[in-house]
């Protein structure tokens, strides 16, 4: 309400102690749903005013571990999956610049042309004619032509669209004092004249998605004057004017009207899907992510099950140093063993850290509130399975109805078609018929001389003369047309072949992301079925590594070994080990990139 009372100032005061307004309004909800207008009945001065928009957060959700609450989050795949969708800065950015297409809607409701947004382009072809405003315009209020003057006369009329697809009311109110010197006495009896007037005026129109256009005015003005051979002092006019428009060559039809509500609802699909594709890439992010951490935990476990192989060996060296069965060399390359060891564990932990901080923001609004927590991921990397790699038509099959690159381009054409036809329809010549409809009145005071020669005073004013425009006692009907022609018409050829040219573009640019899909899948499949390859490899030479590093450690109890080929033994198994972690999450983020390469990841 304070905001309204700084918009209008003393009229809603006054309108207040009035009671036409509330006093007090309760709080607005913060709007949904940008595209539709607010309810502005019965408090009319809603749209006139700001509308609440919530405020965005940047701290985590109820849910997610906060500082203090524990320091360590258990993460499943689907746990990790709505902390991305519902908590991801991207993804949150990406949706709020999605519902500028709902503004955009709102203002192509009200006969504006549209602003676009992220990864949409309107093309420029439709803004012929239609710079700025969008349609039509309200105009002037208009006058009262010949009504009221001494002589009545012929006149031309002209006929023009008004108005938006917002209804407009004008109104317009004037208080006039003149007093003009004349040069002749013969009209008016005197050598200068003063006249006082006060003038309301009102006009609504209202454009149509049809091309189609109605106006109605009214206006009222009482005239006193000093002037002696008036009829009527002071005299009211009032006239009634109304005046539709229509359209029949360029700009006719409902196709043309709605191209800006057509092109916005293409748009709202470009957004979404543009919202779809920062989902997808952002799981995929997020996946790849989290299975780096969970290879970064085995390499951990690897790392200290090999510390713990190195210092027991070390240990039953020392031992068998005392008793003589070993070297003081080989005591020294055990520790020397176990001091590497210890350096791959501070890596590893390190690495592990690293790859926490990572996944924690993509997961989170705000990761410094997560240096506390620890991230224990629930998944295992995945081994290979039948069926993990689909057919290659299937899965491009899949990917040219899914990914959202494809339906992007595919609704952009639709734009393009639409500017198509909306540069065929400029081409036509411009064929406007109007018809006006127009009731005048005129009374006021009159004097007129009794049967002695007294001017008596015979009072009248506004009621006699709106009883002359309901009844139609002075009326105007006017009809015709207005026909325009540009000779050669070559800008709105070259517009036409702007679109025509920018629609073959969009083509070319839809078979060209097309082809990068198919090319991508290929290459991901390819991909996948080689990583599958290194797992069975990996898997198959860290058992048989076990199987020889085991050999090693019976021979070396039995004497006929020494502690450097054990260590050389357990490098090689440690080595196999971290091979087959690594080429586990290799597969698992293959299978990621594939539901991505799909459009299946969202």
């Amino acid at each position: 309400m304070a905001a309204l009372m700084r918009l209008f100032g003393r009229p809603v005061r006054v309108a207040l102690l009035l009671g036409i307004l509330p006093a007090a309004a309760p709080a607005e909800e913060p709007a949904r749903d940008l595209s539709r207008n607010t309810e502005w009945f019965p408090r009319v001065y809603r749209p006139y005013v700001m509308r609440p928009i919530p405020e965005p957060e940047f701290t985590n959700p109820e849910g997610l571990p906060r500082p203090g609450e524990g320091r360590t989050l258990r993460l499943s795949m689907d746990r990790l999956e709505t902390s991305v969708r519902e908590n991801n800065l991207d993804i949150l950015s990406s949706r709020n610049a999605a519902r500028y297409a709902e503004t955009d809607m709102l203002r192509v409701k009200g006969g504006g042309a549209p602003r676009g947004g992220a990864g949409v382009q309107i093309p420029s072809g439709l803004f012929a004619g239609a710079i700025g405003a969008g349609v039509g315009g309200a105009g002037g209020l208009g006058g009262f032509g010949g009504v009221g003057g001494i002589t009545g006369g012929a006149r031309q009329v002209f006929g023009f669209p008004r108005g938006s697809y917002d209804p407009t009311l004008a109104l317009g109110f004037s208080i006039d004092r003149t007093t003009s010197p004349l040069n002749s006495i013969v009209v008016s009896g005197i050598p200068e004249v003063s006249t006082r007037s006060t003038a309301l005026l009102a006009r609504y129109s209202h454009s149509f998605t049809t091309g189609s256009s109605l106006s109605v005015s009214f206006n009222n003005m009482r005239q006193s004057s000093t002037q002696r051979f008036l009829l009527y002092n002071p005299a009211v006019v009032s006239q009634l004017s109304v005046s539709v428009t229509q359209q029949l060559l360029s700009g006719f039809g409902r196709k043309i009207g709605r191209r800006f509500l057509d092109v916005v609802k293409n748009s709202e699909a470009v957004m979404k899907e543009g919202v779809r594709l920062q989902v997808s890439t952002t799981l995929a992010r997020a996946q790849g992510a989290y299975w780096d951490l969970v290879a970064a935990r085995e390499s951990l476990q690897v790392a200290g099950q090999s510390l713990e192989v190195a210092e027991r060996l070390l240990e039953d060296t020392r031992i068998k140093d005392e008793f003589g069965a070993a070297s003081g060399l080989d005591v020294v390359t055990a520790e020397s063993e176990v001091a590497a060891r210890r350096r791959d564990l501070v890596t590893a932990r390190t690495t592990l850290e690293m790859r926490e901080m990572e996944l924690k923001n993509l997961i989170s609004r705000d990761p410094g509130q997560w240096d506390s927590v620890r991230i224990e991921p629930a998944a295992a990397l995945p081994d290979p399975r039948d069926g993990d790699i689909p057919e290659l038509d299937e899965a491009l099959d899949e990917a040219m109805r899914r990914r959202p690159e494809v339906l992007q381009a595919e609704t952009g054409l639709r734009t393009q078609e639409i500017a198509v036809r909306y540069g065929k329809d400029l081409l036509r010549p411009s064929l406007l018929v109007f018809a006006n409809f127009n009731s005048s009145g005129l009374y006021g005071d009159r004097r007129i001389p009794d049967a002695e020669g007294v001017p008596v005073l015979y009072p009248g004013g506004l009621s006699q003369a709106l009883r002359q425009v309901r009844g139609w006692s002075y009326p105007e009907y006017a009809v015709g047309f207005s026909f325009s022609i540009n000779i050669r018409n070559r800008a709105a050829e070259a517009d036409y072949h702007r679109a025509r040219r920018e629609k073959a573009q969009s083509e070319t640019a839809l078979e060209r992301t097309r082809n990068d899909i198919a090319l991508e899948v290929r290459r991901v499949l390819i991909d996948l079925a080689q990583s599958r390859a290194r797992v069975e490899a990996a898997l198959e030479a860290e058992r048989l590594s076990g199987d020889v590093l085991a050999a090693e450690e019976a021979r070396l109890e039995e004497g006929a070994s020494v502690p450097y080929d054990v260590i050389r033994r357990q490098r090689e198994y440690r080595a196999a080990r971290l091979a087959a972690v690594e080429a586990r999450a290799a597969y698992a983020k293959a299978l990621v990139e594939l539901k991505r390469a799909t459009g299946t990841l969202d």
